[in-house]
């Protein structure tokens, strides 16, 4: 699939997976808008890749479809690539016996599942109302970001792993119900990747070295142009369709 002139949205696109994904799409040709609550960091990426910022809530109706009307607006809505998402660390009952607050549950299904579900549909339904490409048939790409939490979830990691497993669930009758239009839909499950979220200094990278002990091959944590150059391939492969990459080294996450 060509992307070239096409205009494309990456949400969680300030920082980590989602700058590094905005940034080969743009040196790709596309336009890319970055939709992110971050609203420096997302600024100055739109302004690097020559795109624009949305700030939204992923899971907000009418703050993502403001973010489609204004890549629309750019050209063709093409792509669409959900890497936005985060996680609560808690057991589901606590030392002392107490549940954990169903509401830190909603919250991580509310952002990391409901929120890519938002932005596909309402994406979808910009992407089916274009003219096709050269083929004929296509008209766009939508790719998910799951995790290897999804099949491999840790100790504490109950919301983060049903909301990842609910995107890796979806991936496939989501692509079924796409396909009439041109649409493909995938998901990439990464394992652990070098983003923000590790910190940043010599302890940092002592902690970072020894996770990456854990990986099969190779022995390091993954990188975010990694992550990236991986999306790039199955947004523009035009047969690649209802599928979830790992993404991960063959690490298989132990329980703790």
């Amino acid at each position: 699939m060509d992307i070239s002139g096409a205009s494309a949205i990456v949400t969680g696109g300030a920082s980590g997976l989602g700058a590094a994904t905005a940034r080969r799409l743009a040196a790709r040709g596309a336009k890319v808008v970055v939709l992110d609550l971050n609203d420096q960091a997302g600024k100055a990426l739109a302004e690097e890749i020559d795109g624009e910022f949305a700030k939204a809530d992923v899971a907000d109706e009418d703050q993502v479809r403001a973010a489609v009307d204004a890549a629309s607006a750019m050209g063709p809505l093409r792509v669409l690539v959900n890497c936005a998402g985060l996680g609560i660390g808690a057991r589901i009952i606590g030392k002392d016996l107490s549940p954990i607050p169903l509401k830190d549950f909603e919250f991580v299904i509310r952002v990391n599942l409901v929120g890519s579900y938002n932005c596909a549909r309402l994406a979808a339904s910009a992407m089916a109302k274009t003219d096709p490409l050269d083929d004929g048939t296509s008209r766009g790409a939508i790719l998910n970001t799951a995790s290897a939490a999804a099949f491999d979830g840790q100790i504490g990691q109950t919301p983060y792993s049903a909301s990842k497993g609910g995107i890796v669930g979806l991936t496939l009758p989501m692509a079924r119900d796409l396909a009439r239009h041109g649409i493909r839909v995938n998901t990439i499950a990464p394992g652990l990747i070098d983003t923000p979220i590790y910190g940043s200094g010599e302890q940092a990278e002592q902690f970072k070295a020894k996770l990456g002990e854990s990986v099969v091959y190779p022995n390091r944590l993954g990188t975010a142009d990694e992550f990236a150059s991986m999306a790039l391939e199955i947004v523009t492969n035009d047969y690649m369709n209802g599928e979830t990459v790992r993404l991960d080294g063959a690490i298989r996450m132990p329980p703790r």
